[in-house]
């Protein structure tokens, strides 16, 4: 029979974690005696992030002192402390390989129904002072799992866990982790979650979509490269645009026209080291497609050889070898409107995309889709 270990709240508040605030109510400490359960949340408790956490459908946070052991083990460390993992409940037993979605409990005066596993999230890596703690999580099948409450009422320390009722469909919280997190879901799982009426909203919408993906046909394979090997380029022009960001403009040495790019695709470069191979790198053409020439645009890194190169080195006139254009991370012509994102340096691809769907000049795209520049 489970049992109820621990019962940890936690107020939200401010913590400092990689140079900014972070609001969070990650920091949950065990308490004593019985404690309320309500609809959304056990009095005293409280979340930061109501977008991830907490909500009707996260009210409960469960994870397992079967798992505190196995992360002792993993990350040798022996500070691990109920409630520091975020969660509500310490639980002796309901591992989740066994639990399910939709499976009911009774503990104590209350009784809870399995909603979801635990939202991977960065702020259990800032409470145990792990970064990779979100990503080891999943990587490792133990996430933990939220409750929905069905009958509130008091919990404490010590209770005995009873399962009142099993979840339909008999997916795992493991499995169901792994369906939306790691990659090649199985198909078979998938269908099984779509039926889950008790699956919270936000999974099985994820859900709907992946199913939406798996069904469309497979996309085309892509082209062969434009040449084989590496090709001797000349630079034709270098334009600083910032202080620290360069474009080079490259065109053929003979008289054979440039392959077209798909927008999205890279460059990979060639620099000669003496007496060694020589250093490969890979930059982001960020040219309109169908341009004379190829453009990457590079950002010069204190520590970065080739970057430092091409910044010092490279001049108008100046040859060098590059291999073909290549790379999946292309802009689809699906003809369905598109929205684009982009940081500092990581532009680059997205302007090749943003020449596509909006020619300069122009106010549309070639399937006749609008566009706006911002």
């Amino acid at each position: 029979m489970a049992t109820l270990l621990s019962v940890n709240v936690g107020r939200p508040k401010d913590v400092r974690w990689r140079d900014r605030t972070v609001h969070t109510g990650a920091w949950k400490h065990p308490v004593d005696g019985p404690r309320m359960v309500r609809r959304l949340n056990i009095d005293g408790d409280g979340q930061g992030d109501l977008q991830g956490h907490g909500g009707e459908q996260r009210a409960v946070l469960v994870y397992q002192t079967q798992s505190y052991a196995y992360w002792r083990k993993v990350l040798e460390r022996d500070d691990l402390e109920f409630g520091q993992f975020g969660e509500n409940f310490t639980v002796d037993g309901l591992a989740d390989d066994e639990v399910c979605i939709g499976d009911r409990y009774r503990i104590g005066e209350a009784e809870f129904e399995v909603t979801q596993p635990r939202v991977t999230c960065y702020r259990v890596g800032m409470r145990l002072n792990e970064p990779r703690m979100a990503s080891l999580l999943v990587a490792h099948h133990r996430p933990g799992f939220y409750l929905r409450v069905i009958a509130e009422g008091r919990v404490r320390a010590g209770d005995p866990i009873t399962r009142t009722r099993t979840g339909r469909g008999s997916l795992t919280i493991a499995d169901t982790d792994a369906l939306l997190y790691l990659p090649d879901p199985d198909p078979a799982k998938l269908r099984a979650a779509l039926t889950i009426e008790v699956l919270s909203p936000g999974w099985q919408q994820s859900f709907q979509e992946m199913s939406h993906r798996l069904d469309q046909p497979p996309a085309p394979a892509p082209a062969a490269p434009g040449w084989r090997g590496f090709r001797q380029l000349r630079v034709a022009q270098v334009v600083p645009e910032t202080p620290t960001v360069s474009s080079f403009l490259l065109r053929p040495i003979d008289s054979q026209a440039l392959p077209p790019a798909a927008p999205g695709q890279y460059l990979t470069v060639w620099i000669p080291e003496e007496g060694r191979p020589g250093l490969v790198r890979s930059y982001s053409l960020s040219s309109a497609p169908g341009a004379a020439e190829y453009r990457i645009s590079v950002k010069r890194e204190d520590r970065g050889k080739v970057s430092t190169y091409l910044h010092t080195h490279l001049h108008t006139g100046d040859v060098i070898e590059a291999a073909a254009p290549r790379g999946t991370f292309v802009l689809a012509d699906d003809h369905t409107p598109v929205a684009l994102f982009s940081a500092g340096i990581g532009v680059t691809p997205v302007l090749a995309m943003l020449h596509q769907v909006s020619p300069p000049g122009g106010s549309s795209t070639s399937s006749g889709l609008p566009t706006q520049r911002i």
